[in-house]
């Protein structure tokens, strides 16, 4: 294959932004110890013997055994690039299915260009789409540190000399990376899928789920209507936890640039995954430009992808799995660094459920690479970061035509008479309506705010929130589950303006699940002119709409946070301007009450749906913030 990308006209990139570069520094501050001992430790990795030659005769022989003769042969000889494949396909998952024939792509290509590959191993891959409202849905959360523990034991062969992590959605993503991350010596690559074709718009889903929740839509109606929604191989087109995924790689350089939404069954989907193997070989130590992923996430692309997520208005989940990704290579980072990044972030993409457009219609309108190529060339993104899209030579001249940092994941790759190539796009927007410039941003700030006060600290995401709904002050109703809250719907005893407290919802509780069941519930009663909002130690993710909701509050109570002594009645208030979130009531009178017990006790009383097997995972885990690990404790 021939690569070759054009030359760029990239506006001169202005000084960077005050705020971005103090946050950014404070990073690296606090992160100074657990830094340096991280890149200690690649470096005593560092050049090794190849990693086969250190293996014994039998250990060898059981690597070889089932390889094809050619790969066979330059295994033994322990010369050539072995690319270990961690995948997370399974056909349930639509997302996932088109994984299935990648590694003979991937072994093929590899051959090629003079490397071998093999499929390391496979992790988990559940889907929050099937889970929602269900038992399993309380292992979600918990599954991300599985596929990372899974993406270690793929690797710990040590039979490896790079990696191609094959996964896109909610958990699978966060937990390759880092598990990737826990071989830090080694290049690492995504290789995405890309999103299923558009069916059933968004909006007009949406609005089935909301009269199914009134009553005025059937059973069969609504799963026409999904149907229609999900229907195809691929990833979800809302910008959900699974494509914000996609934006965050690609502005952390672990993507080939604009991968992240070309289609499944397209030719150019089939070159991206031939290129992306061609590049990772000379990535590794036996290449021309060695460049372990250890050494790609760093703080300035962590702080990318913060930014990157507050600029598309992305998934509140990331305020959890970016702070374990981040801890993974020796990184701290908490909630005030995703708030005071909001403060100076414009939100320059509108992406259902933050507008009307699905991902595809995102992508045609620039997608990634236009919202990248505008931070950068505002002064918004580090643009001085190393990537995996490393200079590479023209075929014809052997000239060096790449660029170096994040500016070379600014073009848009296509096929031009066979040939994959990189392109600048139009400085404009061909969907304002989707997309724009930081010139005319949808928003000053961007998508994600930190909420504190006398209930704890939560996140809430306001960029599909109408600024009208940003304050609120109204009295609680208290809910200990989905159902609790569903029941007093049907039962009308909802009609009226309140703040929704759901709690017992946390990761020590049950697991986190994302709490979904109800937000056609809570947007109909919106939508019927009662003020209302969602108060919670659980989830919504990506797909958080239209009703204000503080998300992941902590301490949570099962851990004796505040929300376990709020009492039906007492008056609530959210306000996202001035960050606050608290009960009205005397201080001395609320600290009096006793708070109330559960979960904690019932910790161990979760069976079925393989629950029991979790339990140490519910006792030890960490706190939101601090990245609701079961790896890296508090």
């Amino acid at each position: 294959m021939t690569i070759k990308k054009y030359g760029t006209t990239l506006p001169e990139v202005v000084q960077l932004n005050s705020v971005v570069s103090k946050v950014t520094q404070r990073i690296i501050d606090r992160s100074k110890i657990t830094r340096d001992a991280y890149l200690e430790r690649i470096e005593q990795f560092r050049g090794r013997p190849t990693r086969r030659s250190q293996l014994s005769c039998s250990n060898q022989a059981h690597v070889n055994a089932a390889a094809e003769p050619q790969t066979k042969i330059w295994l033994n000889q322990a010369q050539k690039p072995n690319i270990g494949i961690v995948t997370a396909y399974n056909d349930m998952l639509s997302a996932h299915q088109p994984y299935a024939n990648y590694p003979d792509q991937i072994r093929e290509t590899a051959l090629r260009f003079g490397a071998t590959a093999q499929v390391a191993g496979a992790v988990p891959a559940m889907c929050d789409g099937v889970t929602q409202g269900r038992p399993g849905m309380e292992l979600s959360l918990f599954s991300r540190d599985v596929i990372a523990q899974s993406t270690a034991i793929a690797l710990s062969h040590d039979a490896f000399d790079a990696v191609l992590c094959l996964g896109i959605c909610d958990k699978i993503v966060p937990g390759l990376l880092i598990g990737a991350l826990a071989f830090g010596h080694l290049p690492t690559l995504f290789v995405p899928a890309g999103p299923m074709s558009s069916g059933l718009s968004n909006k007009d889903k949406a609005a089935v789920r909301e009269r199914y929740a009134q009553g005025k839509a059937t059973q069969q109606e609504l799963l026409a209507a999904e149907s229609a929604a999900y229907h195809g191989k691929g990833t979800c087109t809302f910008y959900g936890t699974a494509n914000s995924n996609q934006m965050l790689l690609e502005a952390m350089g672990l993507h080939l640039p604009g991968a992240a939404f070309a289609h499944p069954q397209s030719p150019l989907r089939h070159a991206l995954t031939d290129a992306a193997v061609e590049q990772l070989i000379k990535l590794t130590e036996q290449g021309t430009d060695y460049t372990p992923i250890g050494h790609v996430v760093d703080e300035k692309a962590i702080v990318n992808a913060i930014i990157a997520l507050l600029a598309t208005g992305g998934s509140t989940n990331h305020t959890i799995h970016w702070v374990s990704v981040a801890r993974a290579a020796g990184i701290l980072i908490d909630w005030h660094d995703f708030d005071e990044l909001s403060s100076v972030i414009p939100l320059l993409a509108r992406i259902y459920p933050n507008g009307t457009a699905d991902v595809n219609e995102f992508e045609d309108a620039g997608g990634p690479v236009f919202v990248i190529r505008e931070l950068i060339t505002a002064g918004l993104m580090h643009a001085d970061v190393k990537t995996v899209f490393a200079p590479i030579a023209s075929a014809e001249t052997n000239a060096v035509t790449g660029f170096e940092g994040l500016k070379a994941h600014t073009r848009q790759p296509l096929l031009e008479d066979g040939r994959l190539i990189w392109r600048e796009l139009p400085q404009e927007s061909s969907n304002r309506e989707v997309i724009r410039t930081t010139k005319d941003p949808f928003s000053a700030t961007g998508g994600l705010r930190l909420l504190q006060g006398n209930l704890g600290r939560a996140i809430i995401k306001v960029s599909a929130v109408p600024v009208e709904s940003w304050t609120i002050c109204a009295p609680a109703k208290v809910f200990e589950s989905q159902d609790a809250l569903i029941t007093a719907f049907k039962a009308d005893q909802l009609n009226m303006n309140f703040v929704a407290i759901v709690r017992f919802q946390g990761p020590q509780a049950n697991g986190m699940p994302e709490l979904h069941q109800f937000t056609s519930i809570l947007g109909s009663l919106m939508s019927a002119g009662f003020n209302v909002a969602l108060v919670t130690d659980g989830r919504m993710s990506g797909a958080s709409g239209k009703v204000p909701a503080a998300l992941h509050v902590s301490p949570e109570a099962a851990r004796g946070g505040a929300l376990a002594r709020v009492q039906d009645g007492d008056m609530i208030e959210l306000n996202v301007e001035q960050g606050i979130l608290r009960v009205m009531i005397d201080a001395a009178e609320f600290e009096a009450r006793t708070p109330r017990r559960i979960g904690v006790e019932n910790i161990e009383a979760s069976f079925g749906f393989g629950r029991e097997l979790f339990v140490n995972q519910r006792r030890f885990v960490t706190a939101p913030e601090n990245g609701a690990s079961t790896l890296f404790l508090d």
